[in-house]
């Protein structure tokens, strides 16, 4: 099923400030909250919809690739999928719980519930960059890569302790993962809430640590990652591959992956967007009397004819053999730029012959070239 519009989700317009992005957001979830709708999977559905639009339009540089490629900018490569796929409720709350204002913070706290249960870490972000060549961008390409990075360690599988019975309840808070303190003031008590000193957030404390990683739940290795990466790429495109970075410490959420695409240059095509260029350098007998000449493609070279009398300037169109768009709005064409060489140097016989027809009306301009030389130049001005 096509994905909806992000901005027909949140019920915004395409210029609505981030400010009423958020206020969007917040009606939607409160609106669609599993707490006010239990067992309705409708709800449920659109409240994880309205979080994955929040997701991109609520952080800038997602929202500027988003109003550039649309959901295309993060398809292909993003093996965890987005917000909506694979997500829980927790992971909702765990990105967006504080723009309820301390309601709705935890998907078990209940409705109107101030807890926010244990905190979780979440591992730190990596990027990498990915070369590709114009071949490999117009077809699409899968790529395997070895990222060196923080996994969770395989013998406590990432909870830091030697064994189930080294991990116990954290004495500070009680498992609860916060601390209350109630303060006097004039108008009476006053009561906060914060992230427990002791353990951090986890609730627990570990009593003996895993000799492998120190207690730290993670160690250093090397990972085999894919990307699949779809066709009508560009240079500098990124896209995130949720969970792929580095894995948080005792057993927290991982970070992304951000692929960052470098484009390889073409030996003899450039990119102008879906489009490719090509620049043809005749003679002065091919562009006179006309030839059949070869011209790379991505897929090799094929013929394209000259005409008689082909002027400097003209562009051959050779249809969808540029790029496709990365939203499938169809493929570019390949245009062949025709440039003519003009001899530096003529021997004395040369120099003869081209005197002979240099007094020929066929070799003077007529009146229809001149307007058309004129145009071009016009066109170049304004």
């Amino acid at each position: 099923m096509a994905k909806r519009d992000y901005y027909e989700v949140l019920d915004v317009n395409k210029k609505a400030s981030a400010e009423e992005i958020k206020k969007a957001y917040r009606k939607k979830a409160i609106q669609y909250h599993p707490d006010k709708n239990p067992g309705d999977k409708t709800a449920e559905e659109k409240f994880k919809e309205a979080a994955e639009a929040y997701d991109v339009l609520g952080n800038e540089q997602k929202r500027q690739r988003y109003d550039r490629f649309g959901h295309a900018g993060f398809e292909g490569a993003s093996q965890g999928g987005g917000y909506g796929e694979g997500m829980t409720m927790d992971d909702i709350f765990r990105e967006f719980g504080d723009l309820f204002g301390g309601r709705f913070t935890t998907f078990t706290g209940g409705f109107g519930a101030s807890s926010r249960g244990q905190a979780m870490q979440r591992g730190s972000d990596l990027r990498v960059k990915v070369k590709l060549n114009l071949k490999e961008i117009a077809a699409g390409v899968e790529k395997k890569i070895k990222v060196r990075k923080y996994i969770a360690c395989s013998k406590c599988h990432g909870c830091g302790a030697e064994n189930d019975r080294a991990i116990t309840t954290c004495p500070t808070c009680k498992g609860s993962g916060y601390v209350i303190h109630v303060t006097n003031t004039i108008i009476g008590q006053m009561q906060t809430q914060s992230t427990c000193p002791t353990c951090h957030g986890q609730g627990k404390t570990i009593t003996k640590k895993c000799p492998f990683c120190n207690g730290e739940g993670v160690v250093h290795s090397d990972e085999i990652i894919t990307l699949n990466i779809p066709a009508g790429v560009s240079e500098g495109m990124q896209f995130a591959m949720r969970g792929k970075g580095n894995a948080a410490r005792r057993g927290g959420v991982p970070g992304d992956l951000l692929v960052v695409i470098e484009e390889e240059k073409h030996p003899e095509l450039i990119r102008d967007e879906s489009d490719l260029v090509y620049n043809l350098l005749l003679t002065v007998p091919q562009a006179t009397l006309g030839d059949s000449v070869e011209v790379p493609t991505l897929n090799g070279k094929v013929k394209v004819k000259i005409e008689p009398g082909t002027q400097p300037g003209k562009i051959l169109r050779l249809r969808n053999q540029g790029l496709p768009s990365v939203n499938s709005y169809g493929t570019g064409d390949l245009l062949v730029s025709v440039s003519v060489y003009i001899p530096e140097k003529l021997s004395s016989s040369e120099k003869e012959k081209m005197k002979l027809l240099a007094g020929s009306d066929n070799f003077k301009p007529n009146q229809a070239a001149k307007e058309r030389i004129f145009s071009k130049f016009k066109d170049l001005m304004t």
